[in-house]
């Protein structure tokens, strides 16, 4: 099979009717320390390869690893704040496997002795109901090196003319959240799935202790997904129970989208090899954005085969309660209440405040209105004009206001000068696109491009009278009690005075003369 040849898929519907999705989401987390989990390696994106490298995370022979001090408070946080158990005691351990961006040949790992355990996440899905994903455990570890194959068309191995390795990565620290096996989502497994993973990132951005940013690898979900035969209607807890069915691993997700599309795709594969009577092989799998299906890895090993066992040359992890409780006194306002708690505030509706959401514009309006603006004409400069640039730029809206210098402060002087009546919105406009330009604040650049609106009401009533002469048969509709039709007389004025009058007191001289 090449990389790129899609598998029967049963419609989704007739797999649903048949069987009964289970699902299991791994979630690796990157964490944002300067320093990598067992060196002092900096931890920098995009650095040039094999220079954020040292004995240690190389796996040389005689280096010892010590413990990032900041990577196990951000995993014991993370574990607080996903209503998880923490360990009093627990342990590193070797994961051995042999990859080329595994230069230890094994991984450290956390296997039978967790730092957090028993958790879980509620999760609010699209009609405002709740699903609750159980968390089986949260762990350290260390993430692996980064292989790139060149010459092939997909860019992986297959097709490759050679490889290269980059160990930058090799060692930075890692948070894997498992969860249990998730069952009784039915149809909504995709949307569940998505809304998890969307939840999570959520909360691991308001604790700080990682940029999740999915594009760059910060963050990726692995999809394990098995179907099973519907159980009917059980009489009793104890009758008609199902077993499991054989799992698939689909590894290194990176967008929410994809997450969505993965487990529908998986469960539309594994229903055509059941119902044709086949048998689904327990494998990892690749999933490829482009084409929107999986294709085989490997076949996926048991915890046993890794041959899992104590490290030696690390000490025990064993947090006193003291730290726990400390740790835990440090945690912000849940994502979910807080975002309730501002809607009520600012005043939006539903539909506006999940288009806020989405956007991620959440903080960005938050220090907006923080900085002087009103929560509606936050929302107004933010989701309309920046928002309109950013997806003409094909960036997300931090992304851009980032690299254009826009800052929350900025908009909010920007939204005070047309609140202040020294702008009109054409105005506003042409100044936001100088401040994107770099020309400066929005007052330093309405300065310089003289923009202002004309103040002098004579000059407006002289420029009123001029446009009602000459369109003599709009006046007319006005007075015949057309008022909408002053929109047209309007717009003359507005370029008689290139563009420097208000437009409200326009509309108010304008009716006062024909009305």
């Amino acid at each position: 099979m090449t990389a790129q040849t899609s598998e029967a898929v049963l419609p989704y519907d007739e797999a649903l009717a048949a069987y009964d999705p289970v699902m299991g989401l791994e979630v690796h987390v990157e964490l944002g320390t300067n320093t990598k989990m067992f060196c002092g390696c900096a931890t920098t994106f995009g650095a040039e390869p094999n220079t954020q490298v040292c004995p240690v995370c190389l796996g040389l022979p005689g280096a010892l690893p010590v413990v990032n001090a900041v990577g196990v408070e951000s995993a014991i946080r993370i574990g607080l704040a996903l209503n998880c158990e923490i360990a009093e005691w627990c342990r590193f351990a070797r994961k051995n496997y042999f990859y080329p961006d595994m230069p230890k040949n094994f991984q450290t790992s956390q296997y039978d002795e967790p730092i957090a355990f028993d958790g879980h996440l509620d999760v609010e899905l699209e009609d405002g109901s709740t699903y609750r994903v159980e968390i089986e455990r949260a762990h350290m570890e260390e993430d692996t090196g980064k292989s790139l194959h060149v010459g092939g068309a997909t860019g992986r191995i297959h097709g490759a003319e050679y490889s290269l390795v980059d160990y930058n990565r090799a060692g930075i620290p890692l948070i894997e959240i498992v969860t249990k096996p998730l069952t009784g989502a039915g149809e909504r497994a995709p949307e569940i799935a998505r809304a998890y993973v969307a939840t999570l990132r959520d909360l691991l951005k308001a604790l700080k202790v990682s940029d999740v940013k999915m594009e760059q690898g910060s963050m990726r979900c692995d999809v394990n997904l098995s179907l099973r035969p519907k159980a009917g209607e059980p009489t009793s807890p104890e009758q008609q129970q199902v077993p499991l069915g054989t799992r698939s691993e689909t590894k290194n997700v990176n967008s929410l989208r994809s997450v969505e599309r993965a487990v529908r795709y998986e469960i539309g594969r594994h229903a055509a090899i059941l119902s044709g009577g086949g048998r689904v092989i327990q494998e990892t799998r690749h999933w490829h954005e482009d084409t929107g299906i999986t294709t085989s890895g490997r076949e996926k090993s048991d915890a046993e085969d890794y041959r899992y066992f104590p490290e030696p040359d690390l000490v025990p992890v064993a947090p006193t309660r003291e730290t726990v409780e400390a740790l835990r006194a440090t945690l912000p306002e849940p994502p979910a209440q807080r975002r309730k708690r501002l809607q009520s505030d600012w005043g939006y509706s539903d539909l506006e405040m999940r288009d806020v959401v989405n956007a991620g514009a959440t903080e960005l309006i938050e220090e907006t209105v923080s900085a002087g603006a009103a929560p509606a004409g936050a929302r107004k400069w933010w989701m309309g004009e920046v928002s309109r640039r950013a997806n003409a730029a094909g960036q997300d809206l931090v992304s851009f206001a980032e690299g254009a210098g826009l800052t929350p402060a900025g908009v909010a002087e920007l939204d005070g000068l047309v609140k202040g009546g020294r702008l009109n919105d054409s105005m506003a406009r042409q100044v936001l696109d100088g401040v994107l330009a770099g020309e400066g604040g929005p007052t330093a650049v309405a300065d310089a491009r003289g923009l202002e609106l004309v103040q002098d009401d004579g000059a407006l009533e002289a420029a009123v009278d001029k446009v009602i002469e000459a369109n003599p048969d709009v006046a007319d509709k006005i007075r015949g009690g057309k008022v909408q039709a002053a929109g047209a007389l309007i717009g003359q004025v507005m370029k008689e005075m290139k563009g420097q009058a208000d437009a409200g007191k326009a509309r108010e001289i304008i009716l006062a003369r024909l009305t």
